[in-house]
């Protein structure tokens, strides 16, 4: 472990989901960054129940629905040298933070993208991307086993998501943070928007990885089925202007958003998501957003105090286990795994059943990871559909492939 990595502020906001932020929380103390302090935004509630762990952390009460403001908040009480973002509803890998920080070593560095897998566990829901002024995106063909370095343009900006992503505390608290008037959507794209103003020099970080389970909110039921689609037109409209915009450019986005957004509702109606009423419904609310969006006043942003203390969060390296057996095996498996997890060890359970089945991998709220599927079935999205092996040899190849990861030590029962 290097002794020189990087002072960190982790800021994580939560709204309303309290079982969810627990689950991210018992993650996060798995994380082997030797300096970093932890600071939770969140409603009454959930600070309730985080300041119950007698965990040394930072909590600030905000129950706001307002994405960007809580950030600010937790910017505001920051005092590394680099503040990382992690939502909620995301569970990040052991290594997460420290590869994260790794590349702000380099002075000229002024923010980091990790990538982010989806619900599933395995595939990729983002790596990495562009962003025009405009809000349209761009692809990024970048190196995946290394770190790689882009330097971001006026009016072009390298994307990095909310919920995997850190930037110089300095540079952050200069800008203003995160546009208030952007309560959900396009919170971060606006920041790398001004970022590749100055010309910033941004990491993509593949090795960073989280796991984001897109969990119910205000904007999306638990099912990922949206509720309204106002705050993305009204986010959307604010960036235009924010960023110049001219009244063409703000109209052919404007139609650009709603055929994109529409299409969206049209399959989402197709598998059964929403009922044909809801799309209409639904696409009036993002126009409203849009034209709220085109009227709402753009105050200044204003710097961001700084806070002098540091609060030092007890994580580090820890060992590593595999657990691994038949799916038949599956609760006498799962509670050795919770018991190991308890003792300190960052644990993996693998569970096979005779089948080419796809895997699936979660975070179990006890603190242990848990993939499953068939012997013969696949697991990176990318490989064999079909993987003729022992179950010996399917061990060995997914504790080779997770140790890039996590600490990997084999056990099987």
């Amino acid at each position: 472990m290097p002794g020189d990595a990087i002072r960190t502020s982790l800021v994580i906001v939560s709204r309303h989901r309290t079982e969810t932020l627990l689950r991210c929380l018992t993650a996060v103390r798995q994380l082997d960054h030797p300096d970093f302090e932890l600071i939770v935004v969140a409603d009454p509630t959930a600070v309730a129940a985080v300041r119950a762990l007698n965990w040394p952390l930072k909590l600030v009460t905000f129950d706001l629905p307002n994405i960007s403001a809580a950030r600010n908040a937790g910017i505001a009480a920051a005092a590394g040298e680099v503040v990382a973002f992690l939502d909620d509803d995301a569970v990040p890998e052991p290594s997460w933070l420290r590869r994260l920080t790794a590349p702000f070593a380099e002075l000229e560095v002024s923010a980091a993208g990790g990538w982010v897998r989806s619900r599933n566990g395995i595939s990729f829901q983002w790596q990495a991307g562009m962003v025009d002024r405009l809000t349209r995106p761009a692809p990024l063909a970048v190196p995946a086993d290394r770190v790689s370095l882009y330097r971001a343009t006026p009016g072009m900006a390298v994307e990095i998501k909310g919920t995997n992503c850190a930037y110089r505390r300095d540079l952050l608290c200069r800008l203003g943070g995160f546009d208030p008037g952007l309560r959900y959507y396009l919170d971060e794209t606006e920041l790398n928007l001004r970022l590749a103003a100055e010309g910033a020099l941004v990491a993509v970080v593949p090795g960073a990885q989280v796991h984001h389970f897109k969990a119910g909110s205000r904007q999306r039921s638990a099912r990922r089925v949206p509720r309204s689609l106002h705050d993305i037109g009204a986010s959307t409209a604010i960036t235009l202007r924010r960023h110049g915009a001219s009244e063409a450019e703000i109209a052919a986005t404007r139609d650009w958003l709603r055929c994109g957004e529409r299409a969206k509702l049209i399959r989402l109606m197709v598998v059964g998501g929403i009922e044909p009423r809801d799309v209409g419904r639904l696409a009036r609310t993002l126009e409203a957003g849009f034209a709220q969006g085109l009227s709402e006043p753009l105050p200044p942003l204003s710097p961001l105090p700084r806070s002098p203390d540091f609060v030092a969060f007890p994580a580090g390296p820890r060992p590593g286990r595999v657990l691994a057996g038949r799916v038949w095996q599956a609760r006498r498996l799962r509670d050795a795994a919770a018991t190991c997890a308890a003792q300190g060890e960052i644990v993996t359970l693998i569970l096979l059943d005779p089948s080419a089945r796809y895997h699936w991998q979660r975070y179990d709220p006890s603190g242990f990871w848990e993939q499953a599927g068939g012997l013969w079935g696949r697991a990176e999205r990318n490989g064999r559909i079909v993987h003729l092996c022992t179950f010996e040899e399917r061990i060995l190849q997914e504790r080779r492939r997770l140790s890039g990861n996590r600490p990997i030590l084999l056990e099987t029962l």
